[in-house]
């Protein structure tokens, strides 16, 4: 389960940058996820709670946005979101 280990890093980064900014807690963390992070929401939620208990996040929110693929074409220039996950320009079709 890779969940456990990247909240578990997300958390350590909050946690660090709280005590770098003299904060005694850490109310939210967000996280942006994207669908080929190939990651589970109801288990990255589960492994959140189980890393923060005992720490300054314990009871802190975690709020998860959901982002799109976004693809850049060298060729054109363009952005695009891909259709059915092929990643292929719809403007020059590269």
């Amino acid at each position: 389960m890779h969940e456990l280990g990247l909240i578990d890093q997300a958390v350590q980064m909050a946690l660090a940058r709280a005590e770098q900014d003299g904060a005694a807690r850490v109310y939210r963390l967000t996280v942006r996820i994207g669908p080929l992070a190939g990651v589970e929401i109801d288990a990255l939620r589960f492994a959140f709670e189980v890393v923060t208990q005992d720490t300054a996040a314990a009871g802190a929110e975690l709020h998860i946005e959901e982002v799109p693929v976004r693809c850049w074409c060298a060729t054109c220039a363009s952005e695009f979101l891909p259709t059915n996950f092929v990643f292929r320009c719809p403007a020059c079709l590269q």
